[in-house]
């Protein structure tokens, strides 16, 4: 299985493979999974002091927050996997 990873923000990465849900942390619930994520120590913080707008639940249970806009994330994977068809 080939690992394919994407740009989070500032430098951050991830692998795309891991990814189960990028979603908004506006809602009362997605609020709830990030405390539960950091009262378990599943949280992982890569918005180096910025607001948070992305969230990223993986199918490991961490819970990943982005400065980026899930609007852009989403945009990032779409572009990386055109790129990967036009190679093939």
């Amino acid at each position: 299985m080939e690992i394919r990873l994407i740009n989070i923000g500032f430098g951050n990465i991830v692998s795309v493979n891991r990814i189960i849900a990028i979603v908004s942390p506006e809602s009362a619930p997605i609020k709830r999974i990030i405390q539960e994520a950091r009262d378990r120590g599943i949280l992982i913080d890569a918005t180096y002091g910025r607001r948070t707008r992305a969230v990223i639940i993986t199918d490991s249970e961490h819970v990943i927050l982005s400065a980026v806009q899930p609007e852009t994330v989403a945009s990032r994977l779409a572009n990386r996997e055109n790129d990967e068809d036009k190679q093939i």
